[in-house]
């Protein structure tokens, strides 16, 4: 009996070391059925009945079958969980409680239980609520899905959803932190000098309250300008010990989302104490640095100052002055300053075309809300010269920064931007040869290199090419330690100009004032905070987006309704379809394959290299300007679809 059982089990291990089995992700579709996407890029039908014991985002092992000419999976083995902390809604039947995640891929109905700590009746059908899955079929012992909701994030008719379920789901916090209203100063062996007879101004939007930079420029006599830059000092009320610090910290930044700001520090000190208002005394970081007639830096210097904003500014004001258009003019004390600024930014800008990068400006698309969120209205605000004599200031005292904290103290928080992901090197060398541009694979990861390549591209015009070459390219991240930054065309760069909403400028004030004190051990920039840094980075941006895309969805459903034609421009193109942006506005919509043809075999997608056919004949490419239909708008999952026009 033993030895048959040993035998058996020989068997059974034979069999299954014998079948074909499949490692990757699964993809989920709006039918029932999904997808397992492999590393090596193979794509294995799921049919319903196996979709029931895995969820989108799952990585699974799975058995392989053939049945004639057609393969299928049945996941079998969960190696990775994909679904763990998540937002949903609350569905309440017949006494029985369960959530639905808010993907656009799950579909998935899960029985929930509630967390002890809340009270059940506060939950109601349709609710905004956070769960963590807790079983799953595929693990032992567990026979189905089931979730724990562990926070309530919005009722269903609270006007606020779109901002609260966007920063529940990314984990960030919903209002600005509390931590006190005694704001001491802290000057210990720090001497600041008095500027404030200095006629600094500040730029700024209309709407601007945390404003952390002010100005002040002379003509030198000999040619070129000399520049004072003004920053707010949060570290002056904050030390590394204090709970806004700590809480700092964890925040990383503001968060910036359409119709509200979360800010980093306490509002009495982001919007008030640190501001750099109109007319009041603040305790300032200071850089004075010479711009060259040519546009090249001179000498700098940093230190501790005493200053007062004489004029508050806004951008479009100022840009009319500029061009000779409206009623306003500065002060006389002012006017000057904005004139020789123009005559700075222009020099620093083709110095910085001559011998660094200058990208191009796209336009910022500004929701206009009501008071409880709906949009009025979005405009369009383009980068007038104002915006960019605020740019090239802030590019070249942020490059000083660099400067000074590689030589005075060697680590800091730096901006470093790599233009290839080193992984991906030889790939985006093969795709330049295509288009006759020949290079060594080395000299991508070479600044000066990199900045004869730019310019070689700028001057083909070639938006495909473009686009396309970004799947190559890399992002910008917080490093400790100086690096290039391939996309300004700079040898370091660490900002300090924005503290009151970058803990990292926080961090480089500390630094800068260590120098400037004179003492021995300076504080840590250590990698781990630069991680830290960039994720946090990285989820505000998201959170950024897909409040707009929520907003874009409910401003938008008249003109899906009336299917309405927006100028677009193709940005992506995947197995499906191709996605564009309107020009108009800034939304994304997707236009997928059926919508191009009314017979699907008749679309062919080359989604590796952006270009899409219809009968034979090359229609849409990345880069292209199109003109779409917007045709549909859903909310449940905020994405847009349109149809080319006819």
């Amino acid at each position: 009996m033993l030895q048959n059982n040993s035998m058996l089990a020989q068997l059974k291990q034979n069999m299954h070391d014998t079948t074909p089995r499949a490692e990757g992700l699964v993809k989920g579709t709006d039918r029932g059925f999904g997808f397992l996407e492999t590393d090596d890029g193979e794509s294995y039908f799921i049919p319903p009945p196996a979709m029931k014991q895995v969820i989108h985002g799952d990585r699974v092992e799975a058995v392989i079958h053939q049945n004639g000419d057609k393969q299928s999976v049945e996941p079998e083995t969960l190696i990775e969980q994909g679904l763990d902390r998540f937002v949903a809604r609350v569905q309440k039947r017949e006494g029985r409680l369960a959530v639905v995640p808010d993907h656009p891929s799950i579909r998935n109905v899960i029985k929930a239980r509630i967390k002890r700590s809340i009270d059940e009746d506060s939950i109601a059908d349709g609710d905004w609520i956070v769960a963590r899955l807790v079983r799953h079929p595929l693990k032992k012992d567990d026979r189905s899905f089931y979730a724990q909701i562990e926070e309530l994030v919005a009722k269903s008719d609270n006007p606020a959803v779109p901002w609260r379920v966007t920063l529940a789901r990314h984990a960030l916090e919903q209002e600005c932190p509390d931590a006190g209203s005694d704001w001491p100063l802290h000057e210990e062996g720090l001497e600041r000098e008095d500027l404030t007879a200095t006629p600094f101004f500040t730029i700024d939007g209309e709407s601007t309250r945390d404003m952390d930079d002010a100005l002040h420029v002379t003509a030198r006599e000999d040619g070129g300008w000399r520049m004072s830059v003004a920053i707010a000092d949060p570290t002056a009320y904050v030390d590394e010990s204090h709970a806004a610090d700590m809480e700092a910290r964890v925040r990383a930044f503001t968060v910036y989302l359409p119709g509200q700001n979360v800010t980093m520090l306490p509002e009495q000190l982001a919007d008030d104490l640190c501001s750099l208002l109109e007319g009041q005394n603040r305790p300032v970081l200071a850089c004075t640095l010479d711009v060259n007639a040519d546009g090249s830096l001179g000498d700098y210097r940093f230190f501790a100052a005493e200053a007062v904003s004489h004029a508050r500014l806004s951008y479009d004001k100022v840009s009319d002055w500029i061009e000779n258009q409206g009623d306003w003019a500065p002060a006389d004390d002012i006017a000057p300053q904005l004139t020789a600024l123009r005559d700075l930014t222009e020099a620093r800008t083709a110095w910085r075309e001559a011998h660094a990068l200058v990208f191009k400006g796209s336009p910022d698309f500004v929701f206009k809300l009501d008071p409880a969120g709906n949009v009025l209205a979005i405009e369009v605000e383009e980068r007038r010269i104002a915006n960019r004599m605020i740019e090239e200031s802030m590019i070249a005292s942020n490059a000083c920064c660099a400067d000074f904290l590689a030589a005075n103290v060697g680590h800091g928080i730096f901006n470093v931007h790599r233009a290839f992901e080193p992984e991906k090197i030889e790939d985006a060398q093969e795709f330049l040869a295509t288009q006759d541009i020949n290079v060594d694979a080395e000299a991508l990861l070479e600044l000066p290199r990199y900045k004869e390549l730019k310019r070689e591209l700028e001057d083909r015009d070639d938006a495909w090419l473009d686009v396309r070459l970004r799947r190559f390219q890399g992002f910008t991240r917080m490093s400790a330690l100086p690096g290039p930054h391939f996309g300004l065309g700079l040898a370091a760069y660490a900002t300090w100009t924005s503290p009151i909403r970058k803990y990292g400028d926080m961090v480089n004030h500390r630094l800068i004032k260590h120098v400037l004190k004179g003492e021995q051990t300076p504080p840590e920039a250590s990698e781990a905070l630069t991680d830290q840094l960039t994720e946090r980075r990285r989820l505000n941006r998201m959170a950024e987006r897909d409040v707009k895309d929520w907003l874009y969805v409910r401003y938008l459903t008249p003109a899906a309704e009336s299917q309405k034609a927006f100028d677009a421009d193709v940005i992506a193109v995947n197995r499906g379809g191709m996605r564009v942006r309107l020009s108009e506005n800034g939304a994304t919509a997707f236009v997928p394959a059926p919508l191009m043809h009314s017979d699907r075999s008749k679309v062919v997608i080359d989604d590796k290299e952006g270009r899409i056919q219809i009968e034979g004949e090359e229609r849409f490419k990345l880069g292209d300007a199109v003109r779409v239909d917007l045709v549909e708008a859903r909310e449940e999952t905020r994405s847009l679809v349109a149809r080319p026009t006819a």
